[in-house]
């Protein structure tokens, strides 16, 4: 049936997604890092950067814009610091790598910092957040990528829609993270509202002309407009410098619009920021700050009282709470694919464009 769906365990949906990397060339450990951070975006309800990406990466990966072999090297630097070549390989799996990374640095200095170049698209931030506040790191997670936001009174797209993500580790699992682009709206929203002939809110993107438009097909053919205008522009610009520029990753307008070409090498850069919260307070201290600062802002009287104030994080995190119980549901066109790439299919298939 059109529009169907599959509630999946957590463990047989990576099992799958691993498999179906595996098929596409990917060694096992890696396939199986990458298998792990998507299933988590599902999860959390980010299905966007979901399980579905496995077929997006596969599509780069059986044309070589991904390289399925890729060593991924990473050089410590200094103590707590640490400098990953991702190899063009794929991004989710240098991802977990680079966070693993961080991890052992802040786990013996108390801080720990990775930086990325050579890398693809790696997923969703939330997953990576919520893995290091599991294991009591706070967190800023940050990726440049093709640039869709044009520079503040520019009229081409200079600068990347960048995400940049934080998390804080809060008790019994009630772990703070933050994730967000820069852009006031995704371009799947604007994609949509194209499709359906809508119009879309004049702060949500410009026309190729760079002047701010509420139609969504002149959008599509233009800019991203950032959060706070310039403020926004600045945001992505030093998310950029911190995991382009530092990095020795591409950059701003060196990035490759895969949509003009899709075959292309984009050297994306990532950073990852760790810090051992157990160095600063110990378990019970933490606890009851974090618990504290909660009932601050939930304690605030809501506009609407059917919405009451949330934190970050609290939609995704009871998201997955309830995929944990009831199962993650996929679309079966979604696990049609997967078990075509896990069976060893020679083409991608053509659903998920």
């Amino acid at each position: 049936m059109p529009g169907s769906e599959a509630r999946i365990a957590q463990g047989a949906l990576e099992g799958l997604a691993a498999r179906a990397f595996s098929g596409l060339g990917v060694p096992d450990a890696e396939a199986g890092q990458a298998a792990a951070v998507l299933v988590l975006a599902e999860m959390m309800g980010i299905s966007t950067h979901g399980i579905a990406r496995v077929v997006t990466y596969g599509k780069r990966l059986a044309s070589g814009g991904i390289d399925a072999g890729a060593r991924i090297e990473s050089t410590r630097i200094a103590p707590a610091f640490v400098q990953l070549d991702g190899g063009n390989g794929l991004g989710p799996a240098v991802g977990a790598r680079a966070l693993s990374t961080a991890m052992e640095s802040a786990w013996e200095s108390g801080v720990g910092v990775t930086l990325c170049r050579g890398s693809n698209h790696f997923g969703a931030v939330a997953p990576y957040c919520w893995q290091a506040c599991e294991a009591g790191f706070a967190a800023i997670v940050m990726s440049n990528t093709t640039p869709l936001i044009a520079p503040t009174g520019g009229r081409t797209p200079a600068v990347g829609n960048n995400p940049i993500g934080f998390g804080f580790p809060g008790p019994e699992g009630r772990h703070v993270i933050v994730d967000m682009a820069i852009s006031v709206a995704a371009r799947s929203h604007i994609r949509r509202a194209a499709e359906a002939g809508e119009p879309i809110p004049d702060d949500w993107a410009t026309d190729a002309e760079g002047r701010p438009t509420r139609d969504a097909s002149a959008a599509m053919r233009g800019m991203l407009m950032g959060i706070g205008r310039h403020k926004g522009y600045g945001l992505a610009l030093a998310v950029d410098m911190l995991a382009g520029v530092l990095s020795g990753a591409a950059f701003l307008t060196e990035v490759a619009d895969l949509s003009r070409e899709p075959g292309a090498s984009q050297n994306l850069g990532h950073a990852f920021l760790l810090i051992d919260v157990s160095r600063l307070l110990n378990a019970a201290e933490l606890a009851e700050r974090m618990d504290r600062a909660r009932d601050m802002l939930t304690s605030v009287m809501p506009v609407d009282p059917d919405s009451p104030v949330r934190l970050p994080g609290d939609r995704a995190l009871a998201r997955m709470r309830r995929a944990r119980t009831e199962g993650i549901a996929v679309p079966d066109r979604v696990l049609d694919d997967l078990r075509a790439l896990a069976n060893g299919k020679e083409e991608v298939p053509k659903t998920l464009d």
